[in-house]
């Protein structure tokens, strides 16, 4: 299969009935919006498309509306937003489904700033201080840059020699922390099961998280061949929408942008895209645009129809 080439959303929006998008490095950075991400969801949400963000954000789905908002991405703009955090939430709240069945009560956490919001509202789940006190590891965010990997392997050794489940309720090795790219808490889940733990991720690209997704589409009349993923990971995004049977977008200027550096004509993308995906199986993505930008505008049909007609 090859990538077709896009100037924006708009070459694709005919095509599909859902969008699903990535959040970091597709709309934001992590401290504001990329210019243009408004106004293209704007668009969308006006030509009746469903709009669903699917992040693997260790936060619970209303803590990423309200840091949206900031950004001036409004609640208008799309139709849900599923975060790898709420369904952490919701697995550990009701504890009837693997892997949250029998996982316990005391929660060592591993959060930016010793962050607690992801368990708020959790009667059945205790934040303890110590490895020794707990039943199970809650991989949510990382503190780097102020902290790199070393930092946290002593915790990792002691859980790993009380034979500790973990969650990983984020499964990025790598974010986007303003202009740096910073460890995300998918190094240390990795890390732990390196060195013997075991590791459950939630979110991309494991199904789980899709299917959760494709549910609610399937409220909509929506099934999975009207919907394109659109996210700059090509693990998470390409990959999981690949797994999950979609189609998808790769946003090339977000995390593999340093990939496309010295790209500079059509034929010079396309041979780095070709060693970019020989790195995944030599899966492809659908689709590949600079930016989560409108593009072109489209084609006035009506009035086109009307002028054909006239000459007729």
């Amino acid at each position: 299969m090859r990538t077709k080439f896009c100037h924006g959303i708009s070459d694709i929006n005919d095509t599909y009935a859902a969008f699903v998008i990535d959040q970091w490095g597709v709309l934001h950075n992590g401290a504001k919006a990329y210019d243009g991400v408004a106004e293209t969801l704007e668009e969308l949400k006006v030509r009746g498309k469903t709009v669903i963000i699917l992040s693997n954000s260790g936060r619970r789905a209303e803590v990423n509306i309200a840091n949206l908002e900031k950004m001036g991405i409004t609640r208008g703009m799309y139709d849900e937003i599923l975060t790898s955090g709420e369904m952490t939430f919701r697995g550990l709240r009701d504890q009837n489904t693997e892997p949250f069945r029998g996982l316990g009560h005391d929660c060592y956490l591993v959060s930016r700033g010793d962050d607690r919001s992801l368990l708020e509202g959790l009667d059945n789940v205790r934040v303890v201080d110590e490895v020794d006190a707990a039943d199970f590891l809650l991989f949510s965010t990382t503190d780097a840059p102020d902290k790199n990997l070393q930092d946290y392997e002593p915790m990792l050794r002691a859980a790993v020699r009380r034979g500790l489940p973990a969650l990983c309720a984020n499964p990025d090795s790598r974010v986007l922390f303003g202009t740096m790219n910073v460890m995300g808490v998918g190094t240390l889940a990795r890390r732990y099961r390196d060195f013997g733990g075991v590791v459950y991720y939630i979110g991309k690209p494991h199904k789980p998280i899709y299917n959760w997704c494709f549910s609610l589409l399937r409220e909509k009349d929506i099934y999975p061949a009207q919907t394109v993923m659109i996210g700059d990971s090509m693990t998470h995004d390409i990959l999981g929408g690949h797994s999950a049977g979609i189609d998808t977008c790769l946003v090339k200027g977000g995390l593999h942008a340093p990939h496309f550096k010295n790209a500079e004509t059509l034929a010079d993308v396309d041979r780095a895209l070709d060693m970019l995906c020989a790195q995944y199986n030599n899966v492809h993505p659908h689709y590949l645009c600079h930016r989560f930008v409108w593009g072109k505008p489209l084609p006035d049909r009506k009035n086109k129809a009307k002028a054909s007609a006239k000459k007729a």
